[in-house]
């Protein structure tokens, strides 16, 4: 567990699903250029900020190759983390490919499961959320073979060019692969992230689970201590979460 102790004067950011490049890359843009606004005036009090996954529609690491593009975003970062603000990155459904680019690079690291924090004596899970819970069970055998060692090290023999083109249209066009939801509330005993986050109150207490994927802006009292928050994204509500004061409530992008 990592422990965070917030100035009184700071606060935590949490943000997720951007999905930088999808449909296109023309389109995608104006997100990204909002999204790069949005980082450059919450640094102005962050002490730290929560990437929840998918900041990109498609990412692959080559050993040396990387996917065109996002180089906005990508500086802001490292602006942002070499100024002494800490960055916390989780790969999400659409960026599970990413390896050690964003350790390298900018000194961001990045979780591939869910992980607990410690931040202001409040116990935190966090992380995208894809794969968790009961039922999904076609998208978690994906998950399974697109994860598996031997199929990445196939897939690396693709020329880049052919290699990111053909996952960028496999992103955008396949919701089983991408784990598209559809953007409505479920009601809570059919939210999969909602019986997750009981099934571990069953056995650890937490203040806040904190989680992406589902693309929808959710704020759910699970017991008198413990709180769901799902982020929303950066596609059509353009919600981010933060904690300030002991608390953790959702905003909207202005």
């Amino acid at each position: 567990m990592i422990s965070i102790q917030v100035p009184d004067n700071k606060k935590i950011y949490f943000a997720s699903d951007q999905h930088l490049g999808a449909p296109t890359p023309d389109v995608s843009f104006p997100r990204e250029q909002r999204f790069v606004r949005w980082l450059d005036a919450v640094k102005q009090d962050a002490h730290a900020i929560f990437l929840l996954g998918d900041l990109f529609d498609f990412w692959f690491e080559y050993k040396t190759v990387v996917p065109k593009g996002f180089v906005r975003v990508l500086g802001k970062l490292a602006e942002i983390k070499d100024s002494g603000i800490s960055i916390y990155f989780f790969v999400g459904n659409h960026d599970l490919w990413m390896c050690d680019y964003f350790e390298k690079e900018l000194n961001i690291p990045v979780y591939h499961r869910p992980k607990e924090f410690k931040i202001n004596n409040k116990i935190f899970l966090l992380g995208h959320g894809d794969g968790l819970g009961p039922h999904d069970k076609g998208y978690k055998r994906m998950k399974k073979v697109f994860t598996f060692p031997l199929f990445k090290w196939m897939f690396r023999w693709l020329h880049p060019d052919l290699g990111v083109r053909l996952g960028q249209f496999m992103s955008v066009k396949n919701k089983l692969i991408s784990g598209d939801d559809d953007a409505r509330f479920l009601g809570e005993e059919n939210e999969w992230l909602v019986q997750y986050c009981k099934r571990k109150l069953t056995s650890k207490h937490y203040d806040y689970f904190v989680f992406g994927h589902r693309h929808l802006p959710l704020n759910i009292k699970l017991n008198e201590e413990s709180t769901y928050v799902n982020i929303g994204d950066w596609v059509k509500y353009f919600t981010y979460g933060v904690f300030e004061g002991g608390t953790m409530f959702l905003k909207e992008d202005e």
